[in-house]
């Protein structure tokens, strides 16, 4: 192999990693905006598990945060409105981060 063809490799490697991590933090900051929103509905622990689970097959339906989005403000009508949603999923997002960086991963 090539000086080019390692460094391509590596290069390649890299961005499945950081395509990794980002999934992985989406999916924790969709967890936590979820267990959020159930707080605001009034909802206990499971079904917080629940409809995490719930936000995290929404955020499969396009790409971005539109799907989620969505939801949370057809779910949340009434309680909070999408600036407040979207600033909480950025909350959510800067932890979720974290908590894949502090991993190790």
């Amino acid at each position: 192999m090539t000086t080019f063809d390692d460094r391509e490799t590596a290069f390649e490697n890299k961005f499945a990693h950081d395509a990794e991590l980002q999934f992985r933090a989406e999916s924790i900051r969709n967890r936590k905006i979820a267990h959020w929103a159930a707080g605001l509905m009034g909802k206990d622990e499971a079904f917080a598990t629940e409809y995490a689970k719930e936000i995290i097959r929404a955020d499969f339906k396009e790409p971005g945060d539109a799907d989620v989005i969505a939801k949370l403000v057809a779910d949340l009508a009434g309680t909070a409105d999408e600036a407040a949603i979207r600033e909480k999923m950025q909350d959510c997002m800067a932890e979720a981060r974290k908590e894949v960086l502090d991993s190790g991963d």
